[in-house]
């Protein structure tokens, strides 16, 4: 024993003190995670040659360790932690000498970086990094945040703490447009802080209020830190779920649970949505309770109104709160009824197979005692009751062929079952009736003619639709038949468009209201991936960006424009019809459709070539590229050093002694706690990059594998590390703030003004301790993709 220590736990001493030292050295994070791990290496190898390392360790030929397995006690709860008393034998650090364990490195370093990096399966997962940031930094220069910022103070400028309410909903919609902490923080630093100190706000508030909500970009999706910890989370919690399912005696994780041990990152990003929206309003609370508490810190400012008519309440009542609740909450009835609903007559050629017992029940009695520890006597015994069932009836039914007469009563029951309405066309009516009504209520004096013949068109489409188009009918028919009362339906909503853009509110904040709900839904609703949506988004953020540039030039914007209708006819031809035009028969309709969106797709193609040579033109394109791949390098960079310094700490054992060590804590919350405490700590000092790919890996093969539910584990962890942005004195965000704050602005002002969103942050993290539901109700109640 060296110094009296376990060489294990010398070792772990050297590492990170290697690790901090080479973070302090000024190096690059991505080199010196590398370096260090490379030094500590070779400190720990010289060492232990000189035979000054020993590990110490449970003796398994003891008749104790043999006991205790005798007692059905897993091997993998067994160590010098939770029983000090048994046996212990020793031996080198390496036991194979270091020669062996670089040569294993050197080969894992190889597997590691074509799984994670170069071929694995979270590769594509990854690239959705890549187009994220894109985004981000795209919109982030295309000045969408000055925009924001300015028309959000005109509208919450003459409550009490208006100014800081603001800069908390912008920070929550660039985090939901961008997700970028050091741009965000950077941008409302510079327009936010100089106008709140004009109008006589507190410094501690506004450098707090700044801070906190940049770094809301950490948690509200799409959120980059959910993405990279995603792709970790997912093969942690498998893993960890398979060594659970071993110590219970079972064969597999499937087997134990009764579910696959899955963990997606769109999952995730549904998970994080209420969360982030919950510490959002805990700031604007916190600001607008501050104003109250302290009138002459935070007053209430008179600028100049947002650009439109002046609406009366009664107006405002009527159209932007009574006319949508009734389109949607009429719509969301009329499904309830069966009114609307799908329509889909697709027949699947083989009928289903059978379906099997919701437990597997043929296991070995420890794996049986230790699922109706799990699930409950009575999930056991239902699922029994079905396997008897099934064997009853010769196994489970087979899939086969349906023959010409089930085809034809299968899709007979499929239109007897199908609503007079398609959801298609009750969603596309709803979301065109929502413009109307905005628009009347955006302009209550002007022209109501072309908004009621828009909402005749509407009205006629609804009744096209329920007359003449029966369930049998197909796209081409249905888009004949709906082409006239469409026709009048756009005629008003192009009048309607044409009202909304005077008013400033409507103008800044539609277009990425419209990119983030393309991206968000079509993750959160389960269409797609991230990557896909983050592609949607990259692509949706260059001819925003574009179209704002042209507007600044005083140039015609319609080539945009035109892409992106380009891009919604896109998707609605590959929604609605066939376009597989290698089949036998094709109907002339599908031909007229392929050809169409083909058309539509070498337009868009064109319309976002053209938007980057605007951008390209205009200096702007240049830099998000270079940014692009700076940020995108070190990420992956990073990714290569940790990797090298978890080989480190996994070749002399470093990682399974922690692991032993959390696993000695009889309450799951113990260990849970411990981590949460480490992440919070190191959260001063390291990015959160290095803490998701270094001490994630290590420690979450334990609180991944226990009973907690995996995306709670993961909100938790990333608001922690959000947390930890915050802390003074090491809060990266708090740096960021000081390089562009005045210099009226102490460092001690802003590290008192963030001491109370810190202490938010901490009661967040109590309510999603107290109360999980909070994270899993939204994947619960929305489809996986």
């Amino acid at each position: 024993m060296f110094l009296g220590f376990d060489g294990v736990e010398i070792g772990l001493i050297i590492v990170f003190l290697c690790l901090f030292a080479g973070i302090l050295s000024g190096f690059p994070v991505a080199f010196a995670l590398g370096g260090a791990g490379v030094i500590a290496f070779g400190i720990l190898a010289a060492l232990d040659s000189s035979g000054l390392l020993v590990h110490e360790f449970v003796d398994r030929g003891s008749e104790g360790y043999q006991a205790l397995l005798a007692q059905g006690i897993p091997e993998i709860e067994i160590s010098k932690f939770t029983y000090p008393d048994l046996p212990r034998a020793t031996e080198a650090l390496f036991p194979g000498g270091w020669e062996l364990a670089m040569d294993r490195n050197l080969g894992f370093i190889v597997n590691r970086m074509n799984e994670r990096v170069f071929a694995g399966q979270s590769i594509e997962t990854l690239l959705a990094v890549l187009m994220f940031v894109m985004m981000g930094i795209t919109l982030e220069r295309s000045k969408i945040a000055n925009e924001l910022l300015t028309t959000m103070a005109r509208v919450f400028g003459p409550l009490p703490g208006g100014l800081a309410v603001s800069v908390v909903v912008v920070g929550a919609f660039l985090a939901a447009s961008t997700g970028i902490v050091g741009a965000t923080v950077v941008t409302m630093g510079l327009l936010s802080l100089p106008t709140m100190l004009r109008n006589n706000y507190s410094p501690e508030l506004a450098t707090g209020v700044i801070a906190a909500s940049g770094t809301l970009g950490q948690i509200i999706p799409p959120s980059i830190v959910i993405v990279l910890l995603g792709t970790l989370a997912g093969d942690l919690y498998a893993a960890g779920q398979e060594i659970r399912a071993s110590a219970a005696g079972c064969s597999d994780a499937l087997t134990y649970l009764g579910e696959a041990a899955v963990l997606s990152v769109g999952t995730l990003f549904q998970a994080a949505l209420l969360p982030g929206i919950m510490l959002a309003g805990l700031y604007g609370l916190y600001a607008f309770g501050f104003a109250l508490y302290n009138p002459q810190k935070a007053p209430p400012v008179s600028l100049e109104p947002v650009g439109g008519e002046v609406v009366t309440r009664s107006d405002a009542m009527r159209w932007f709160v009574l006319a949508p609740v009734a389109l949607i909450g009429g719509t969301i009835l009329a499904a309830q009824v069966g009114f609307v609903g799908s329509q889909s007559l697709t027949v699947d050629s083989f009928t289903d197979a059978g379906q099997a017992a919701s437990l597997r029940t043929r296991v070995s009695e420890q794996c049986q005692a230790s699922m109706i520890e799990l699930h409950g006597q009575e999930a056991w015994d239902a699922a029994v009751a079905q396997q008897s069932e099934i064997d009853a009836a010769g196994g489970v039914a087979s899939s086969h062929r349906r023959t010409a007469e089930e085809l034809e009563t299968a899709l007979a029951a499929k239109i007897d079952d199908a609503a007079p309405v398609g959801t298609g066309v009750a969603v596309l009516l709803v979301l065109l009736g929502l413009i109307l009504t905005t628009a009347r209520g955006v302009s209550p004096t002007a022209d109501p003619k072309p908004l009621l013949i828009g909402a005749g068109g509407l009205l006629l489409g609804l009744l096209a639709d329920i007359v003449l188009i029966p369930v049998t009918a197909t796209s081409g028919q249905t888009f004949v038949t709906l082409a006239l009362p469409m026709a009048i339906a756009l005629y008003g909503c192009a009048a309607a468009a044409k009202s909304m853009s005077h008013n400033d509110l409507i103008r800044v904040v539609f277009p990425p209201l419209v990119l983030i709900i393309a991206v968000l839904g079509s993750i959160l609703g389960g269409i797609t991936n991230p990557t896909p949506a983050a592609a949607l988004g990259a692509g949706g953020a260059l001819l925003l960006a574009a179209y704002r540039k042209l507007h600044e030039q005083q140039k015609s914007g319609v080539i945009i424009l035109a892409t992106s209708f380009a891009v919604i006819i896109m998707i609605l031809i590959g929604i609605n019809f066939d376009l597989r035009i290698t089949r036998s028969d094709v109907p002339l309709e599908d031909q007229i459709a392929f050809y169409a969106a083909r058309g539509a797709y070498f337009f868009a193609l064109f319309g976002i070539l053209y938007a980057c040579w605007v951008l390209l033109r205009s200096s702007v394109l240049g830099p998000v590229v270079r940014e692009t791949a700076k940020v995108t390098s070190m990420v992956f960079t990073i990714l290569i050093g940790s990797q090298i310094l978890n080989l480190v700490l996994i070749s002399f054992g470093g990682e399974h002694y922690i692991q032993s060590f959390l696993r000695s804590f009889e309450q799951e919350w113990t260990a849970f706690l411990i981590v949460m405490l480490v992440l919070f700590v190191l959260g001063f000092v390291l990015d959160f990059l290095e803490i998701i790919y270094i001490v994630v890996p290590i420690v979450g093969p334990v609180i991944y594998g226990g009973t907690y539910d995996p995306s709670w584990v993961t909100i938790m962890i990333t608001v922690n590390l959000q947390t930890s942005f915050l802390t003074p004195p090491f809060g990266f965000a708090l740096f960021y703030l000081r390089g562009v704050a005045p210099a009226s602005v102490t460092t001690g002002m802003i590290y008192r003004g963030i001491v109370p969103f810190v202490l938010i942050q901490v009661i967040g993290l109590g309510i999603l301790w107290a109360f999980p539901g909070i994270v899993t109700i939204v994947p619960d109640l929305l489809p996986n993709n």
